[in-house]
């Protein structure tokens, strides 16, 4: 994977260091610990140049970003894959309920990781698998691939970025666009039993983990993270409740365990509410993203339709 990024030095930049002025555009420090391993990977004005280097006005700086190796454990394999966008720096795929996002021990060429293994290989380029945002095996919707690692570093940051939600969840759920922050807002939809009470929320209860399990999670007020979820019902139909969710903070299983407490757990989770009178799975989907691109700064907006198994539950 190869990839060139140019920057040009104007005000106010001119008299920061180089790693200064990395640092202020969002790479991290294990970027620039990378970035540091070849002379020919960060140039000023076309020559090699340390990231001690003090920019000047006027000054080209240039990053070149290239990865020769691809992820060894991990087979190439041709499975469907739904890429809803592709540029240099980053993927977003619309992931299938059942499809995990790596392999396992038990299940080595079933996954995301395998399809996009597959997808490179055809291309001839080397890919090393970074995913941003993983969704359990069985939730579907969008998730976010980085190319390299500058992107990686990038992204990861963002996602985990404090979101004091400005404008509150309502004002994300129902607008075209709101950029507002420097993180990556998820929201996501699920499907409940019965009218959902109170219809809007917010949900702050801190996560741990299920003592005797490596799966399980559970709200634990003395030792767990913090955990927060906004969520707001959009609609009810034959006896369920459509409840879009934004998170504030990504738990493991966090969806699930907050709607549980709040005692409305999703159907069909096999962990927390075994219910498969109407979906074989928990119906829960990521819908939609929205971000800064990390290197252009560009807005990013996307949105992945409810899927057939879960229109069906909606449907009389």
């Amino acid at each position: 994977m190869y990839r060139r990024i140019d920057y040009q030095i104007t005000e106010p930049a001119p008299g920061l260091l180089v790693k200064q002025y990395l640092k202020a555009k969002g790479y991290t420090g294990q970027s620039m610990i990378q970035l540091k391993k070849r002379p020919d990977f960060v140039l000023v004005n076309g020559s090699p140049a340390h990231m001690t280097c003090r920019l000047r006005d006027g000054d080209s700086l240039t990053v070149h970003i290239s990865e020769e190796t691809s992820s060894e454990k991990i087979l190439p394999v041709q499975l469907p894959l739904e890429i809803l966008y592709e540029d240099p720096d980053l993927m977003i795929i619309n992931k299938a309920a059942g499809m995990p996002i790596h392999p396992s021990m038990n299940n080595r060429d079933n996954s995301v990781a395998n399809a996009l293994a597959w997808y490179f290989r055809q291309q001839d380029v080397p890919f090393v698998f970074r995913c941003i945002n993983r969704l359990d095996r069985d939730t579907s919707g969008l998730t976010i691939i980085a190319k390299h690692f500058v992107s990686a570093g990038m992204l990861s940051a963002m996602l985990t970025a404090d979101n004091p939600f400005p404008s509150g969840p309502a004002d994300f759920i129902g607008s075209k666009q709101d950029f507002r922050h420097k993180g990556i807002r998820r929201q996501y939809l699920a499907i409940v039993r019965g009218s959902v009470i109170p219809p809007a929320g917010v949900i702050t209860a801190p996560l741990s983990r299920m003592p005797g399990s490596v799966i399980e999670r559970r709200v634990d007020f003395e030792t767990g993270e913090r955990a927060v979820t906004h969520y707001h019902v959009l609609e009810e139909k034959n006896g369920h409740s459509l409840v879009s969710l934004e998170l504030e903070t990504g738990r493991t299983h966090q969806i699930r365990i907050h709607m549980k407490y709040l005692g409305f757990p999703l159907i069909g989770d096999y962990l927390y509410n075994p219910d498969t009178e109407y979906i074989g799975r928990q119906a829960l989907h990521a819908h939609r993203l929205t971000f800064l691109h990390p290197i252009s700064g560009q807005q990013m907006d996307f949105t992945a339709p409810l899927p057939a198994d879960m229109q069906k539950v909606l449907t009389p």
